[in-house]
């Protein structure tokens, strides 16, 4: 059985016996054998601003990545440190650390994006 699971960026892939998996975690592989899985969709939009617009809250589920953080930074040292955290939790690889210091070093906080000020999301968000 081969699970994937998505972190931050990257996708992680680990192959691991079924039976080990099941004892490891019961309620999703349960759910995994099961003959119903999906999403109902109950509508369809082809004009994206309406889907925009019908959408309660585009950032429900959206969790932020290690650019979102750097664009909340007002200076390098903040964004420097926000890298070496997140590196330091396995949450950004070594090596993608280390071309975000280079832009960093190199083109300075504002080359990652606006800063995202106070209230960004619910701003976004509609709300």
């Amino acid at each position: 059985m081969e699970v994937g699971y998505k972190l931050s960026r990257f996708l992680v892939k680990m192959h691991i016996e079924r039976k080990r998996f099941g004892k490891m975690f019961p309620h999703i592989a349960k759910e995994m054998e099961g003959k119903e899985q999906g999403v109902e969709i109950d509508s369809i939009r082809s004009d994206i601003q309406t889907g925009e617009k019908a959408s309660p809250n585009k950032f429900a589920t959206y969790m932020p990545d290690v650019i979102d953080f750097i664009r909340r930074c007002d200076n390098e040292q903040q964004a420097e440190e926000i890298i070496n955290y997140l590196e330091k939790r396995g949450e950004v690889s070594r090596n993608y650390a280390q071309r975000l210091k280079r832009q960093l070093e190199e083109k300075g906080v504002r080359s990652f994006g606006t800063k995202k000020e106070e209230g960004y999301y619910l701003k976004q968000g509609g709300l």
